[in-house]
């Protein structure tokens, strides 16, 4: 039995319609400083499952500035296992210290017999593992009392067992849910290029009334074993220019979107982020946006 969760519940899908950044430690001290114009920051749920540290020091001094996403990596929630209890009572507790304009989790697995992998790892999209990501989403939105996103995954491979298309899969587990969209516009280009698809029309399959945040990242480029394009998902280097054309096409159906710059591999200093979260605020202020939020 679904629990149905709507936006306006617990400060859910709050996030400002603007620019954010993935808080990185060594760019702490200088947002503090200089407090640059963000709307958002987000961080990864794992990395602040302790009770104190420097790391609590400065999220709670930057918290007071911005609005807040976690942003969790390690839940397995497309996992055949129970969900870590353990795991999700850490997140409820980071959650009630800080208070976030919002949570989300990934549509992956990452865990099989107390193994873990540092990776998230793809499903075959089947009405069984439809109905075990639904009662893992439903337990967290319980266990936190507020709903959450799920992102759509950047995948590899496919499943020759899989019945539902993935937009199809993700629509579904969020209309039986009530949880969120988080759109990944660079997993979508990613995955629509290896898999060649039509990454507008993947798109336009999602429930694109319920998505609460977008993602933005860089990929690297390499190639399969037919010398084919394949690209990863590395958030390594700069938003890649296919994918900020994706962005600009997403806004111009949905108007402006609570938009986070993701970079976890090679990061550069905070001003080369800066310029562009700077460009993302910039797509997000056009005119015709505005007319399309109050239309």
């Amino acid at each position: 039995m679904t629990t149905s969760f709507n936006r306006a519940s617990s400060g859910a899908f709050s996030l400002p319609a603007s620019a954010g950044l993935g808080l990185k430690l060594q760019h702490t001290e200088e947002i503090l400083t200089t407090h640059p114009p963000l709307g958002f920051v987000e961080i990864h749920a794992e990395n602040f499952m302790v009770a104190g540290g420097p790391r609590h020091h400065y999220l709670s001094r930057i918290r007071q500035h911005y609005a807040l996403s976690v942003h969790g990596v390690g839940l397995s929630l497309g996992g055949k296992e129970p969900l870590n209890q353990e795991h999700l009572t850490r997140l409820a507790q980071l959650v009630a210290r800080y208070q976030p304009e919002a949570v989300s989790e990934h549509i992956a697995w990452s865990g099989l017999g107390g193994r873990y992998t540092n990776d998230l790892l793809p499903l075959a999209y089947t009405p069984a593992s439809l109905q075990r990501l639904c009662s893992h989403i439903d337990q967290v939105q319980q266990t936190l009392n507020r709903p959450i996103m799920v992102e759509n995954p950047a995948t590899y491979l496919r499943f020759t067992e899989s019945t539902l298309s993935e937009a199809d899969f993700i629509s579904e587990a969020v209309r039986r849910t009530g949880c969120g969209l988080l759109l990944d516009v660079n997993n979508v280009y990613v995955s629509a290029v290896n898999h060649h698809y039509d990454a507008r029309a993947y798109i336009q399959a999602l429930p694109l009334d319920r998505a609460g945040e977008v993602h933005l990242a860089g990929f690297d480029e390499q190639a399969d074993d037919s010398g084919a394009p394949l690209l990863i998902d590395s958030h390594g280097s700069p938003v890649a220019e296919p994918v900020w054309a994706l962005y600009q096409w997403l806004l111009a159906h949905t108007g402006p979107l609570p938009t986070l710059l993701e970079r976890d591999n090679n990061v550069p200093a905070l001003n080369e982020l800066l310029t562009e979260t700077a460009h993302i605020q910039r797509l997000l202020d056009e005119p015709r946006l505005r007319e399309c939020r109050h239309a």
